[in-house]
């Protein structure tokens, strides 16, 4: 007996997502999570008082600008791939990975600034929050610069392009995740210092 299946007009057709895709969502949503508490634990203790108040580093400034053109470099790469424009994925892969260095370098800098400044990891809670909020940032965008080389590596290899876009995709989307989650770590400390 032969199995007839229906098209239903209408009916809902099942939303289907790509597993690797989908674990990255759960990631990044667990990662929101944990700057969210962490931005929240920040407001709650500055309220109790014994709170340094000191200015930002300039260099915040000039690593929000690297992280914007960053996204921007590798948006060209993800729009040129889909336009099978291989040798400007190549190039918007590399003008992002370099960037993504020289955000990570701009961090470290920030931290040379901070001690400058006398402000220290330990011993007053709004200094241990910048360096808990900068580090853990930092360490998330080690992991995006090594997704950043990864791809770049398959563009090289012809592996990135219109008919093979999983890992292009995922690594933009991490990485505008990373940049918009460092302008809103940046907006919060200048709002909240």
């Amino acid at each position: 007996m032969e199995e007839k299946y229906a098209y239903i007009e209408g009916a809902e057709q099942p939303i289907s997502m790509h597993p690797k895709k989908f674990a990255l969502w759960l990631f990044i949503v667990s990662v929101v999570m944990i700057f969210a508490s962490m931005t929240s634990a920040y407001i709650v203790r500055q309220s109790e008082g014994n709170w340094l108040e000191f200015d930002l580093p300039q260099i915040f400034w000039y690593s929000s600008v690297i992280i914007i053109l960053s996204s921007l470099s590798l948006h060209w790469a993800y729009l040129s791939a889909k336009k099978d424009e291989l040798s400007a994925v190549k190039t918007g892969m590399i003008i992002t990975s370099i960037l993504g260095f020289a955000f990570l370098i701009s961090q470290w800098y920030s931290w040379v600034a901070l001690v400058d400044r006398d402000v220290y990891f330990v011993g007053n809670p709004a200094g241990s929050f910048l360096y808990i909020f900068t580090g853990l940032h930092a360490i998330h965008l080690i992991s995006g610069v090594i997704f950043l080389i990864i791809v770049l590596i398959s563009s090289f290899n012809y592996k990135v392009h219109s008919k093979n876009m999983v890992s292009l995709e995922m690594c933009m989307t991490y990485w505008h995740f990373l940049g918009g989650l460092w302008l809103y770590l940046f907006m919060f400390l200048l709002l909240n210092h």
